[in-house]
């Protein structure tokens, strides 16, 4: 397949998965639902394949879980995602999205869960009002939750105070992947 060929199947592609988003508004009472079933089935799954993560959550000042679906066709690809951040001790929560840039040679299309475990107030609100960015540092900077009591076992740390979980319909991965991945405010759900 030449490079001409490949970039005009990636337009195609990409085009096609932002039909269903201009085809249909949602009212944003809806998509709050749909965004809150998906984050109570997420930690369901989570807590099926790891107990010793409910523990974790629930004594977290916070949480936060994302849906992304994206895809890859050559040398480039993109996912995006919806989620809720939850305040533990106040139960606000904070819809937000993600956005995910990938370089680098493959095809393929995956769509994963995560859960975000915020250990203090301060760096739930940190990713709540700033966002977060991964780039390489941040994946390649990303360990197993060893040293933590085996509490965070199936984690992985990705800033101070900051673990996530990461699920596929597999079920948790042994790595994690959000490198080049920005989480922000959903300004329309808040």
């Amino acid at each position: 397949m030449n490079a001409r060929h490949a970039a005009l199947v990636l337009a195609s592609l990409v085009a096609l998965s932002a039909v269903p988003a201009l085809a249909k508004k949602k009212d944003p009472e809806e998509v709050k639902a749909a965004i809150r079933s998906m984050a109570a089935s997420t930690l369901n799954d989570l807590y099926a394949a790891k107990p010793g993560a409910r523990g974790v959550v629930e004594s977290a000042a916070g949480h936060a879980v994302f849906s992304n679906f994206g895809m890859k066709i050559l040398l480039a690809g993109s996912g995006t995602g919806k989620g809720v951040a939850v305040n533990r001790g106040s139960g606000a929560e904070t819809f937000m999205r993600m956005k995910e840039v990938k370089v680098g040679l493959g095809m393929g299309v995956k769509k994963f869960r995560c859960v975000f475990v915020f250990e203090t107030e301060d760096a739930l609100r940190r990713f709540v009002e700033q966002g977060w960015e991964g780039g390489g540092q941040a994946s390649a900077a990303a360990a197993a939750g060893e040293g933590a009591g085996g509490a965070h076992e199936g984690a992985f740390a990705m800033a101070d105070g900051i673990w996530v979980y990461q699920m596929t319909d597999k079920g948790l991965v042994l790595e994690a992947t959000l490198g080049a991945t920005k989480f922000y405010k959903d300004d329309a759900l808040n």
